[in-house]
């Protein structure tokens, strides 16, 4: 009887430690904060890097993108109405953020910079835009009465960056707005690759 009970218990424990083996292997070690990949550091001159936009503005306005921010940086140039001394305003604002990862549940590998980058994206209420390079939605809103002064808004997305190209012009066609924002917006993801 004794044997039987040394028996058992030794299979038992065998049985145990190869399940746990199994399970330990299947699931993998835990995931740390160190294996979360950072967002990477946008370069110092990217909005230099993006160019001369004074076509996009009125003559005798500063065309040069000023930047603000760090992790997600902003570019901005251009007259608004209180400033202009003429009937053409315009502003244009790039908006450029780099996704870092982020934890996932327990036991998952943690999301990768481009998955969180697309989460980021597919959450915009702004409409899909067919037929581009890279993921791109946009929208125009009609400012005033005339029809000629739009808010034009274009998101691309590539890889782990996001891209928002805010463009409001008076006086303006619809269709060279809505270029002139994508065009932007894809010399913004071409410098950050």
């Amino acid at each position: 009887m004794g044997s039987r009970l040394v028996r058992g218990t030794a299979i038992a424990a065998g049985v145990a430690a190869v399940v746990g083996a199994g399970v330990g292997f299947a699931l993998g070690k835990p995931v740390q904060d160190e294996d979360v990949v950072p967002a990477r550091r946008l370069a110092a001159d990217v909005c230099e890097r993006l160019g001369d936009v004074s076509a996009l503005l009125p003559k005798a306005s500063n065309a040069r993108l000023v930047r603000a921010g760090t992790d997600a940086v902003t570019c901005s140039a251009g007259v608004s109405r209180r400033q202009a001394s003429t009937f053409s305003t315009a502003t244009v604002k790039v908006t450029i953020t780099p996704y870092g990862g982020k934890l996932a549940a327990a036991g998952e590998a943690p999301y990768t910079p481009e998955a969180m980058a697309r989460k980021a994206f597919e959450r915009s209420p702004l409409k899909a835009i067919p037929g581009r390079p890279y993921s791109t939605k946009g929208d125009r809103t009609a400012n005033g009465l005339a029809g000629e002064s739009f808010t034009t808004r274009v998101l691309v997305q590539r890889a782990d960056v996001v891209v928002l190209v805010e463009y409001t012009a008076n006086p303006v066609l619809e269709e060279t707005a809505q270029q002139a924002a994508t065009v932007l917006a894809d010399r913004a993801i071409w410098e950050t690759k």
